[in-house]
């Protein structure tokens, strides 16, 4: 776990620089000047281009993970192996793109009376697909490398930079509305050319195919995981984005808006899997490879034991701020309908994060196909409930619906890989972590009823509170997880904090 914890610490810093930035940039400067339908834009135009470079990838980023170790000759630079996953994911993108041009006609019926500003600007989904695209299959080549850190600062860290500056451009009127759209799409440009400088600098890294390595059996072997994937892919591509097309669709870009702001508080919660998942993977991919399930059973159970104790704190901590967070939100009485929405994406957040790489050992093994019945499945249920519960309840429904097919999916999927693989990733320990939750829940309860008795409502004798509240329950829970000896990779790096702390004194 050295290397693991070490990589995923620079990689969670990363992040949470990224989460900075971008709280900023989404809750202080977009909400003041973007309408929430100009919100709703840029994200459906987001989830519209992430749609096209998931389809197009054609398995690409998993199978650099599955087959990296097969190619892997620092002596003779990896036989190539990075060119096929630059050549492949071409293919796709020029295949999907041609069925996306056809489907304008289409997207026009459907959205034109809801969101006219979607079927406006449908043709940025093409440059902004392949920016996703080779981002993702880049950082996918760093993550076998061992490389994270970079990557994920382009994405989590230059992106939301970028986009900040796009916004300001904006609402000081340098560009109208056509070029902050094209300003928007010109960030992800720019940071896939930075990933693309990064992975050239890596020595390591050629892209001369070695052809004569790949042998029939190897051939073949990739040609049907990559089948599967494709069909995989086709069979749930649709469920991460029914959210947002349907209330699109039926309700407009402007509820559209107001639900991405829910999504980016909640997202918070899956940043520590980021890091942990993305340097975990490869190891998980070796262990399956090499048949040693009782370690890669170990590593899923630590990877996911970590996420749920970060995820959880990070939870606490929203739910516990939401109220004050609206408060001071540029239009934040309009945000604020979507509290419940917050809560329930946030459970289905934890959740998801939380059993996503005992998946993953599904994914590496020789069974792998299996999940591809679950995957049609996802997607038949997300739609199904966002059809059926959108209508009745709004944007809680849509959230109730996301909860609701997440649970079913990742609890079949986990069960197979219980009966097959006799891996999963909960474990005794992770009740002793809901435990904590709710009795830090109930501290902060206490909490909130003493100080709004005494403090005035003000905002910024709620800043102060917020303040106060977030740094005893934070207190309490590093003394407790501490003292009691939660993890051991946790009071390691405590305890290396302390050192630190006491020499420079």
């Amino acid at each position: 776990m050295g290397v693991i914890i070490r990589q995923s610490i620079k990689g969670t810093v990363v992040n949470y620089v990224g989460v900075v930035i971008g709280f900023f940039t989404t809750f202080f400067v977009a909400t003041r000047f973007l309408s929430a339908e100009e919100i709703g834009l840029t994200r459906v135009l987001l989830d519209a281009a992430m749609l096209l470079s998931n389809l197009a990838q054609l398995g690409t980023s998993s199978s650099i993970i599955r087959f990296y170790p097969y190619f892997k000759d620092e002596e003779k630079e990896d036989h190539g192996f990075f060119f096929w996953t630059l050549l492949i994911p071409l293919l796709g993108f020029l295949l999907f793109s041609l069925l996306f041009y056809f489907l304008h006609d289409f997207v026009g019926a459907a959205f034109s009376e809801k969101s006219d500003l979607f079927v406006t600007y449908y043709k940025c989904i093409f440059p902004l697909g392949f920016a996703l695209l080779y981002m993702t299959v880049f950082e996918s080549n760093a993550n076998v490398l061992m490389r994270i850190v970079v990557p994920k600062f382009v994405r989590e860290v230059l992106v939301r930079l970028l986009t900040l500056l796009a916004y300001l451009l904006y609402a000081f009127h340098v560009v109208d509305l056509d070029g902050f759209i094209i300003a928007f799409c010109g960030v992800y440009l720019a940071a896939l050319l930075v990933d693309v400088i990064y992975l050239l600098s890596l020595k390591h890294v050629s892209f001369k195919p070695d052809c004569s390595f790949l042998t029939p059996a190897l051939v073949r072997n990739y040609l049907f995981y990559t089948l599967f994937l494709v069909t995989a892919t086709l069979s749930n591509v649709l469920a991460p984005f029914v959210n947002s097309f349907f209330i699109s669709a039926k309700m407009g870009l402007t509820y559209t808006g107001i639900f991405a702001i829910a999504s980016y508080i909640t997202a918070l919660i899956e940043i520590p899997y980021r890091s942990l998942g993305a340097i975990a993977q490869p190891q998980l991919s070796r262990a399956i490879k090499e048949n040693q399930i009782v370690e890669a059973n170990a590593l899923c159970r630590n990877i996911s034991f970590h996420q749920l104790l970060a995820g959880a704190f990070i939870f606490l901590l929203i739910w516990m701020n939401l109220d004050f967070m609206f408060k001071i939100l540029p239009n934040g009485e309009q945000y604020a309908t979507a509290k419940w929405v917050v809560f329930i994406l946030a459970i289905s957040k934890l959740f998801v994060s939380v059993c996503s790489i005992g998946v993953s050992v599904l994914n590496y093994s020789r069974f792998y196909y299996y999940s591809l019945i679950f995957s049609a499945f996802y997607t038949i249920i997300s739609i199904v409930f966002n059809n059926s519960f959108i209508p009745l309840w709004g944007m809680n429904g849509a959230a109730l619906a996301t909860l609701l097919s997440s649970v079913l999916y990742y609890a079949a999927l986990l069960g197979l890989n219980y009966l097959k693989i006799k891996t999963c990733p909960f474990s005794s320990r992770q009740l002793q972590v809901l435990g904590l939750l709710l009795c830090f829940g109930l501290v902060d309860f206490i909490l909130e009823y003493f100080t709004s008795q005494i403090l005035p409502k003000t905002v910024f004798w709620g800043f102060v509170e917020a303040i106060f509240r977030t740094g005893i329950v934070s207190l309490l829970a590093v003394i407790i997880i501490y003292r009691l000896k939660f993890s051991e990779e946790l009071n390691t790096l405590i305890d290396y904090i302390i050192m630190k702390l006491r020499r420079n004194k």
